[in-house]
């Protein structure tokens, strides 16, 4: 077997965590290929040292007093160095670093810094090769991934070494400047990795025991999720839930293999397995819930609507000329409704208004603000009969108001719209009806 690992920055914060992590690497020979992030917080006042790059880059490339900063970067990886009992110096390291600081070579520059570091130290620790990400992780001068040419360099230089760490988060252009991924894109690399070398499995490990059924915040000690599809988690990360980046999903669902979350604290734990399909039935009819605040409905009516071909299409030009996406779009015979990011259509909606009176001549137009979406997702919802029932069952129960229900036709998900200041409440009863009520 080939398993590809990475490494939060909280499993990587201190050398405390770097010992964990080299337990749990140690513990199966199979896990031959390591993905670290840069060190995270090692406790709640502390700093992660990607934000102290922003800040130190920032500040030297201004002109600016940066020497405390970079000292203090500095001794977050001489203190691992030294808990390791390593026999590593960075000193070179930190000079290349702040020469290209004082240049202003760029931030996605600073920002790879924590996980390139972190990368040697941790190929020390393992006695592994370590590959700079930035010579096998390619993007354009757009600074969009290059996905098919990246792979081809992985596969052939991978294919050659039998236990590698590739730093997480960044690579180059075709001019050789560093590029990065969006925040928390270590994970993206893992997965990349794993295609590459079309590995048996991806272990994710992380500060949680795996993705919950639902936000802990507002749900108290929700349940794991023992298994998700992709399609489940994609739907759930969309609406807010986030224990994975998003698009770590696809290198890795093209070769169907399937990623495990795990805890790096508890790696005792089962965690939750991520998998393009699977004829395991789901503990509950529901895999998980999960929702965003901050929305607005604009409601449209018009009568014969439903005869006039065209309408859908000439109000959501309108919202194309704006540059404003639209998230749901439940209609009747006459009525239509869009639900939209608020902040989003605030700052055009007065010509979004004019524009549809201009291109579809509606004979009334109504908006409603501060709305929430909440979507329940499962795989156990396709041919369970009244899942929608208990749903709005349970809001009704809770004394919450459903101002929009959509369904799609998989089967898989329903989302309804409430009140923001139902946001909270709304979860809790749907969990409450599916998970509590079932145990």
């Amino acid at each position: 077997m080939k398993i590809v690992v990475k490494f939060g920055g909280s499993s990587l914060a201190s050398a405390k965590q770097f010992k964990k992590v080299g337990d749990i690497i140690r513990a199966d020979k199979n896990r031959r290929y390591v993905v670290p992030s840069a060190p995270g917080k090692r406790n709640d006042k502390d700093e992660k040292v990607t934000d102290l790059l922003y800040q130190c880059y920032d500040a030297a490339s201004q002109g600016k007093s940066y020497k405390k900063i970079l000292e203090k970067i500095r001794e977050r990886y001489e203190e691992i160095i030294n808990g390791l009992n390593l026999n590593l110096n960075l000193d070179h390291e930190f000079q290349v670093i702040e020469e290209n600081f004082l240049a202003g070579i760029g931030r996605d520059y600073a920002a790879s810094r924590g996980e390139y570091l972190n990368g040697i130290l941790m190929a020390a620790y393992l006695g592994i090769e370590f590959i700079d990400a930035a010579e096998v992780v390619f993007f354009d001068e757009n600074g969009n991934f290059l996905s098919e040419e990246t792979n081809q360099e992985l596969e052939e230089r991978l294919a050659h070494t039998e236990r590698a760490v590739i730093p997480g988060f960044y690579g180059s252009a075709k001019d050789g400047s560093i590029r990065t991924f969006s925040r928390g894109g270590s994970d993206i690399t893992g997965s990349i990795v794993a295609r590459a070398i079309h590995a048996d499995l991806y272990e994710n490990w992380t500060d949680v025991s795996g993705f919950l059924v639902a936000d802990p915040r507002i749900v108290d000690d929700p349940e794991v999720i023992e298994t998700i599809t992709y399609k489940e988690l994609r739907e759930l990360s969309y609406m807010g839930a986030s224990v994975l980046h998003e698009d770590a999903i696809f290198p890795v669902r093209k070769e169907g293999i399937p990623i495990h979350i795990r805890n790096t604290n508890r790696p005792q734990d089962k965690g939750t397995l991520i998998v393009e399909n699977t004829c395991r039935k789901p503990k509950h009819i529901i895999t998980g819930i999960a929702g965003k605040k901050g929305f607005c409905s604009m409601y449209i009516e018009k009568a014969m609507m439903n005869s006039e071909v065209g309408f859908g299409r000439k109000v959501l030009g309108v919202l194309e000329d704006q540059g404003i996406s639209f998230e749901h779009m439940p209609s009747g015979i006459d009525t239509m409704t869009v639900f939209i990011h608020q902040t989003e259509f605030m700052a055009h909606e007065q010509q979004v208004i004019a524009g549809i009176h201009r291109a579809a001549a509606p004979d009334y137009i109504d908006l409603e603000s501060d709305l929430a979406l909440v979507a329940v997702v499962g795989r156990g919802m396709k041919g369970s009969r009244g899942t929608a029932a208990r749903v709005f069952a349970a809001l009704a129960h809770a004394r919450i108001n459903i101002k929009m229900i959509d369904q799609g036709s998989s089967e898989s998900n329903i989302i309804v719209g409430v009140r923001n200041e139902d946001f909270e409440d709304a979860i809790r009863a749907i969990y409450d009806v599916f998970v509590t009520t079932e145990l």
